[in-house]
């Protein structure tokens, strides 16, 4: 959903796998050369969604990477499915009403700037819930933590799947060498 952290948490995340960062929308902007707001007001959402699809499918087939989503991806089911099958999908979950308070005073997301944003809020997650549910092979429920903590609740449910080794802090975080534990092994995403 939109302001459950996706991009926050992704760069967190990618830092700590030392893997790169992508962020769906900001690609998807570099590439029309304008903001997606305005390119909803000028060519519609439809056209915005087609070169959503053509940009997840790229990036979800390059893999070793972190991946922020936009919160309608999931909307077609190419994206569902190119996700599902070429990415472990971590699904942000966070209640409407939590997502507005986050939200409340940002201009920037075309499909807030409605009259009742926590209505249309609500709308959106009675409709994409069930789909992030579908695509996703982990679910985090969000509240408030602060983004270390919600980036290790991520690590931890891929450590015990077995998606990632145990992790430790990027090298230059790292104790030197020599005086690592010889417990604490390298991150190595599969």
């Amino acid at each position: 959903m939109p302001g459950a952290g996706k991009s926050t948490a992704g760069r967190h995340l990618a830092n700590a796998l030392g893997m790169p960062f992508f962020d769906a929308d900001a690609e998807i902007e570099r590439r029309i050369g304008m903001s997606i707001r305005a390119f909803f007001e000028r060519e519609g959402e439809a056209a915005f969604r087609d070169i959503e699809q053509a940009v997840l499918a790229e990036l979800a087939h390059r893999g070793g990477l972190v991946l922020a989503t936009g919160g309608g991806a999931v909307l077609r089911e190419a994206n569902r499915r190119v996700l599902r099958d070429h990415t472990t999908v971590v699904y942000l979950r966070a209640s409407p009403e939590e997502l507005f308070r986050r939200l409340r005073h940002d201009t920037q997301r075309p499909l807030l700037q409605v009259a009742d944003p926590l209505r249309k809020l609500r709308d959106l997650y009675q409709t994409r819930d069930p789909l992030y549910r579908e695509t996703a092979q982990f679910t985090i429920e969000t509240g408030r933590p602060s983004v270390p903590t919600l980036v290790n609740m991520i690590l931890m449910q891929l450590e015990l799947a077995g998606v990632v080794s145990a992790f430790r802090p990027p090298k230059a975080a790292a104790a030197p060498a020599a005086t690592a534990p010889a417990s604490t092994p390298r991150t190595s995403p599969r």
